[in-house]
């Protein structure tokens, strides 16, 4: 055994402990405390970072039920409204059949009256013509001599049918 990187020295053994020593202060003093507290400040980071994202889903969720709610709303307000539009139209649609009835009937009963008119007037023209043909007539009747108790007698048959024409 003689080689010297194999035998143990001392004096090399004491410095050795000696520089690990102070390379562990060193180390740990001005440069442990930094890696920890570097590491230590990731981890916050990290932790804070899954907090907020955690936080994130939650409102998102929350904003999710809400927006659902939202529409299930609206959608119950639509058909509400289109209920409302289709009863307000069949009214509407009511309305105007009554309105269109009405006028209708009011036409008609205008029509009738008129026709009635029209009719009572061709009645009352008739009448007429038949009187004036009727006076014609007996006015040529007259002319020829016609002996007075026949004249009185036409006269009371004339008015008895006048007569029973106004009745």
């Amino acid at each position: 055994m003689d080689n010297p990187l194999v035998q143990p020295d001392p004096g090399l053994f004491l410095w050795t402990i000696l520089t690990f020593l102070v390379l562990f202060v060193l180390l740990r003093k001005y440069a442990w405390k930094p890696l920890l507290k570097m590491l230590e400040d990731r981890e916050e980071t990290i932790r804070k970072s899954l907090d907020d994202a955690a936080k994130a889903k939650q409102e998102i969720e929350r904003l999710q039920q809400e927006s659902k709610q939202i529409i299930a709303k609206a959608r119950v307000e639509a058909q509400s409204i289109i209920a409302a539009s289709r009863t307000q139209a069949e009214k509407v649609k009511a309305e105007i059949l009554q309105d269109a009835k009405a006028r209708t009937d009011s036409i008609l009963q205008a029509a009738e009256k008129q026709i009635q008119a029209e009719k009572e007037k061709a009645i009352t023209d008739l009448r007429n013509e038949v009187i004036d043909l009727s006076l014609m007539m007996a006015s040529k009747l007259i002319r020829k001599n016609i002996t007075p108790e026949s004249n009185r007698a036409l006269i009371e048959e004339s008015l008895k049918q006048i007569e029973s024409h106004r009745a």
